[in-house]
């Protein structure tokens, strides 16, 4: 019974260091990138091109909300490819580019598809079930001490930056 604990203890602080990385790459990813795509809006045509986007019906706005996730898959694979080859830090730059180019695109799409997506039941279901998780999981986090001192030494780099 104790190595089961042990296995429980080692996998749920794996698990919540996986949360807190996503969080903080919401946090300081998702929500930053896509107010820049917003920027854009000021051109014309990028306004005609998210005011389209924000009238699709809901299939259409699903479809377009994933497709980023999906163009990016090759390009991951090819990061996986060079790694493969023993090119490990190009591929690490393909991950890392792919992955703000993606929460950039992928945040902005949601912003404008989110009334669409949510008339779906079962994508509002999802939404639901994913925020009352989110909610647990920051819960759990936030009552580590790891997270704590996380987040302190974030708002003292802030401090220091903002001086």
């Amino acid at each position: 019974m104790r190595g089961l604990a042990r296995l429980w203890r080692v996998l749920r602080g794996l698990l919540l260091a996986l949360a807190a990385l996503w969080f903080f790459l919401e946090e300081f990813g998702w929500h930053p990138l896509a107010a820049w795509l917003r920027r854009f809006a000021l051109w014309p045509p990028w306004a005609r091109l998210e005011e389209r986007i924000a009238a699709a019906p809901p299939r259409l706005a699903l479809v377009l909300f994933l497709l980023p996730a999906a163009l990016l898959l090759p390009v991951k694979l090819f990061a996986v490819a060079l790694i493969s080859e023993g090119r490990p830090l190009a591929g690490l730059a393909v991950i890392v580019a792919a992955k703000l180019v993606g929460t950039a695109i992928g945040g902005w799409l949601f912003l404008l598809t989110r009334p669409r997506l949510m008339q779906m039941p079962r994508f509002a279901r999802a939404m639901a079930w994913w925020r009352r998780l989110r909610r647990q999981v920051r819960k759990a986090l936030n009552g580590s001490a790891a997270w704590r001192a996380l987040r302190q030494s974030l708002q003292r780099w802030r401090w220091r930056r903002n001086g």
